[in-house]
């Protein structure tokens, strides 16, 4: 086993594998830039490091600045977390190179499902269900517009180096086509330096569920069932739940099968997730994340698996402990993201200082979190701070955790997207889980009607807690002002709308 780790990432889950590394009696790195010297997880390792300044690109995403930090504080391995450098082959060669274990999987592995149109050419001749598209990349018009004819409009066009639904655009004509192809391919170029663009069949109305895998060095892969992603805005996931609403043991075991022929087709060999999208009974591969994903708290509620310790128990060398038959879901979990946005405004970034905080708890509840009282959110990265997770024997039972544990949670300071949480938790269509990834979008209208109410009911909570638990501040008080008269603008722009309808 390692005796020191460094984590090259920030936020809730530097301090995720700064936790998992200390119940293995394992020593850990920090690293971190000047925006983030007073962050949370900078103050929990064992040792941290500056590599740069606030940009990501000058300091996280800084290769050479990483691996100095790691020689000077003769670690033996180093874990990405995820985003920045997690799914870069050419960092994880660079680790090893440089002595270092990579806690993560081998780079041929990251390489092969870093492009799509690659990823999809694997996946092909391993026997995994495709949406119907090309076959490649698509090169001009013409050639297009015969794809999209032979399976028929809509169709998506979507860039091969790309990711989180940038360089993705949908078209219903020939007409629309025409406009979409130059467009995605400027796009891709832009965002990735590859302008490659690929074709497939749109989806009108899916389920985005995937399946999370483990592998070893020893040829040994395993899946540790599903989840619901569908909640999500932009192609950025904002709720997830194990397992899925819709899922049954035959469904579970067809695409948990068809994940580990993804998994053993690229030798996989560590944590991982194969992505699929769902619709009238039929599963497709979307992509696979060659990495620990955002939701996987939600999965090691579920099967009391902790999937970081065994990130690093399998780079370590170690084999699986457990075989696909011991692997047992129970119960039901949620996972909210908590971001500094505002879901009334357009979920626009809203990075600030948090001035006041109160996480919350009891049965059921988890929270993995970077920040605290006096954080600072700077500007520079995700907007995401915290992950709030519930548990409980049925769906129903996590769900009643987590409403709970919403109305629980003050963060004051910056504006957070906890009121559009508890709209959700409290519509209809969620509860009884139809849902698609247009779930948002589809429902938006009376999801911001609920969200004032419980924005102002955040008001008035913030209020007490402002005054009966930290004490009388001015400065808060005022901040609370502002925020009245900004929803009852937000209230009256929805009242001229709907006599507009």
């Amino acid at each position: 086993m390692f005796n020191k780790v460094l984590i090259a990432n920030r936020g809730e889950i530097a301090i995720r594998i700064i936790r998992a590394c200390w119940e293995l009696g394992i020593k850990t790195v920090a690293v971190y830039s000047e925006a983030d010297k007073r962050s949370l997880h900078v103050t929990l390792a064992d040792e941290a490091y500056c590599i740069g300044p606030s940009p990501a690109a000058k300091s996280y995403l800084n290769i050479d600045a990483i691996l100095n930090v790691a020689e000077k504080a003769k670690v033996d391995a180093i874990h990405p977390g995820y985003g920045f450098l997690a799914e870069n082959a050419e960092f994880a060669r660079a680790v090893k190179k440089a002595g270092f274990e990579f806690i993560g999987p081998n780079p041929k592995a990251i390489e092969a499902m870093g492009s799509k149109i690659n990823a999809k050419k694997i996946m092909k001749k391993a026997g995994v269900p495709l949406i119907p598209g090309s076959d490649g990349a698509v090169e001009d018009v013409d050639e297009a517009i015969e794809i999209a004819e032979a399976i028929g409009f809509p169709v998506v066009v979507k860039a091969s180096a790309g990711g989180g639904g940038m360089g993705m655009s949908v078209a219903y004509s020939k007409e629309e086509l025409k406009d979409v192809i130059e467009s995605a391919k400027n796009i891709a170029k832009s965002a990735f330096g590859d302008p490659t663009v690929f074709i497939e069949k749109y989806l009108e109305n899916p389920r985005h569920i995937e399946i999370q895998l483990l592998g070893d060095k020893h040829g040994n892969i395993i899946h540790l069932g599903d989840r619901e992603c569908s909640i999500q805005r932009r192609h950025q996931k904002l709720i997830e739940e194990a397992p899925s609403p819709i899922m049954t043991e035959e469904l579970r075991e067809r695409m948990g099968e068809a994940a580990i022929k993804a998994g053993k087709a690229i030798n996989y060999d560590s944590a991982g997730t194969v992505e699929f999208l769902y619709e009238n009974g039929n599963f497709y591969f979307l992509e696979m994340n060659t990495r620990i994903q955002v939701e996987h708290t939600v999965t090691e509620q579920v099967t009391g698996i902790d999937l970081v310790k065994a990130m690093i128990k399998i780079a370590a060398g170690e084999e699986l402990s457990i075989k696909q038959e011991d692997v047992e879901i129970r119960g039901h979990a949620i996972e909210c993201r908590i971001n500094a946005e505002d879901p009334l405004n357009d979920f626009v970034p809203c990075p600030g200082k948090i001035k006041l905080y109160r996480s919350p708890g009891g049965p059921g509840v988890r929270i993995d979190s970077g920040i605290c009282g006096g954080a600072e959110i700077p500007p520079y990265y995700d907007s995401m701070v915290a992950k709030l997770i519930t548990y409980g024997n049925s769906r129903e039972e996590a769900i009643a955790r987590m409403r709970r544990a919403l109305k629980e949670y003050v963060i004051v300071g910056i504006t957070t997207n906890i009121p559009f949480h508890r709209a959700v938790l409290e519509e209809e269509n969620f509860l009884k889980g139809n849902i698609s990834t247009h779930y948002v979008e589809q429902n938006m209208h009376k999801l911001k009607t609920r969200m004032v109410q419980y924005a102002l009911e955040t008001r008035d909570l913030y209020s007490v807690v402002s005054e009966k638990v930290f004490e009388k501040n001015k400065k808060i008080v005022a901040a609370m002002g502002g925020l009245t008269m900004y929803i009852s603008q937000i209230m009256k722009e929805n009242e001229k709308n709907k006599k507009k309808l």
